[in-house]
């Protein structure tokens, strides 16, 4: 059975993102997302990023507590930690991955943490970023949400791709028929799933689905 990689970043961690690692998850750590898992009794499979973030002392501590480190010049290359991170896992096919602090208080980083996950969405890959009141994937056709009382309650569709035509939502407060969502529209934020589950089918565009709790 192919794994699920967990790949914790610099962004915002607590407890709460220590209670999603498994035991049989291949954990990558992003620059400080690193130090984090080293700090909270996990190795690193891989630890990655220039490390601009940590002093000399914690990145020693990282190196002796991670199976591999992957260290680069924080000049002298093209991608940002995490998107390093994200590539070193769509190498490997996993089933699934899930970007950990993935979002912060660098809306930058956050986008382009975002738009990270057409690169899976490309290869066919499931990918999702989880922070304590957020999960967010994308969907490029049908997808089915079940019902999580208490967390994540409200979902909010929103349009990648310039427009998202023939959407049809079953299961929701608020269903669509026939809808179509352009960048700039308000229309599918905050639903919410009635039933054991809620159906969202589309018939072109690529859809950002915001699973959120206050």
């Amino acid at each position: 059975m192919k794994q699920r990689i967990l790949i914790f970043t610099g962004g915002r961690l607590g407890d709460w993102a220590t209670k999603l690692v498994q035991p049989q998850d291949y954990l990558i750590g992003a620059d400080s997302g690193a130090l984090f898992l080293v700090r909270n009794g996990f190795t690193p499979d891989i630890a990655i990023g220039d490390f601009d973030s940590v002093t000399e002392d914690e990145l020693a501590e990282i190196r002796i507590h991670s199976k591999e480190l992957i260290d680069c010049d924080p000049i002298d290359k093209d991608f940002t930690d995490t998107e390093m991170a994200f590539r070193r896992a769509l190498e490997q096919q996993p089933a699934e991955i899930s970007l950990i602090g993935a979002l912060g208080t660098r809306f930058d980083h956050s986008l382009a943490n975002v738009h990270l996950l057409s690169l899976a969405l490309e290869q066919g890959i499931s990918a999702t970023i989880i922070d304590e009141h957020n999960q967010i994937r994308l969907a490029q056709g049908p997808l089915t949400l079940p019902l999580n009382k208490g967390n994540y309650a409200h979902v909010s569709l929103l349009p990648l791709s310039q427009r998202v035509t023939g959407i049809y939502l079953t299961g929701f407060q608020y269903p669509l028929s026939d809808a179509t969502l352009r960048i700039g529209q308000s229309l599918g934020i905050s639903n919410v799933i009635l039933g054991d589950n809620g159906t969202i089918q589309f018939a072109e565009g690529v859809l950002l689905v915001i699973q959120s709790k206050d």
